[in-house]
């Protein structure tokens, strides 16, 4: 029996709300803490630990409030459908010279074929269509939770959602975040991990404290290595502009179709304003002048060397 994995994305969600409830548990347990129990009383010591203290609580304050800023918008936008009877325009001038489709406007499903022109040339590219939708199937468009996502990279239970075209900016910069974050928790409770041991042997701490420490630093701990892997596999997916659906895809090849370069890689997914890199924002600039953020059309290679 053959299992579609994108028919089980809606039963997915139950897990998902599972993983919202554990993100929002893990970060309490870590401001708890890193905050209240561990760096706050110190902040009444005076000299260079209160400097310490107060560096300590305001980097983790300004990471939280990234990451959450970050989740939430992964979570509540969505990474972009299929318009309703969206079908792309054939260019009739483009089909006399045998180039490239022009993607936009209408034509019938019929047309959705691939054409090899009769002298012999360079086949132009298939213009696919989604039988499940009944509407044109963009560039870079897989079928998911009963719709067509846009440039569609997977779906994460972590965020009950679809990483997409409109929404892969804040899913990288919720990865980045996350890592910052519990990468930080874990330095910043290392001396008080080290000291558990020998606290627990001579009754000098509360056994409620030493248990949160423990349980903090190891949940930091393998969170920050996790996340390490998947903040350099989606790296590299990046500065190569390709989606984690499309890995297989790009498997021998010469050199990925969509490959523009870092610059340009990097542009098509956080835009081209750099004061807005780090924030899970786009400016109305890049959203009109920058298509892949669209995520209907996007550039390839023959487009770039014409």
């Amino acid at each position: 029996m053959k299992i579609n994995l994108f028919r089980l994305c809606s039963g997915l969600k139950v897990i998902g709300y599972f993983m919202i409830l554990l993100v929002a548990a893990i970060i309490s347990v870590s401001y708890y803490t890193v905050v209240v129990v561990t760096w706050a009383p110190k902040l009444l010591h005076g000299g260079v630990h209160s400097f310490l203290a107060f560096f300590i609580i305001v980097m983790f304050h300004i990471l939280l409030v990234m990451l959450l800023w970050s989740y939430f918008m992964v979570v509540f936008k969505d990474p972009g459908s299929v318009p309703e009877n969206w079908k792309p325009l054939i260019d009739e001038e483009n089909l006399e010279a045998g180039s490239s489709l022009t993607l936009s406007e209408n034509i019938e499903p019929k047309a959705f074929t691939s054409t090899q022109p009769s002298d012999g040339g360079e086949r132009r590219p298939q213009v696919r269509y989604c039988s499940r939708c009944q509407n044109g199937k963009p560039p870079r468009c897989h079928h998911c939770c009963q719709r067509c996502v846009l440039k569609m990279d997977h779906h994460c239970v972590w965020v009950v959602n679809c990483v997409g075209a409109r929404n892969y900016k804040f899913f990288l910069l919720f990865l980045l975040y996350t890592f910052l974050e519990t990468t930080m928790d874990t330095l910043v409770l290392l001396p008080n991990f080290v000291d558990f041991f020998s606290d627990a042997k001579d009754h000098s701490e509360s056994p409620g404290h030493l248990a949160v420490i423990f349980l903090t630093f190891v949940l930091n701990l393998a969170f920050a290595l996790s996340l390490l892997c998947f903040v350099v596999m989606h790296g590299s997916l990046l500065s190569s502009n390709t989606t984690t659906v499309e890995v297989h895809e790009k498997k021998g090849t010469i050199r990925w179709k969509y490959d523009l370069g870092r610059k340009k890689n990097f542009e098509q997914v956080f835009g081209t304003k750099k004061a807005l890199w780090l924030l899970p924002l786009f400016s109305k600039e890049d959203l009109d002048n920058v298509p892949a953020l669209r995520g209907l059309e996007f550039p390839t290679l023959s487009d770039t060397e014409a």
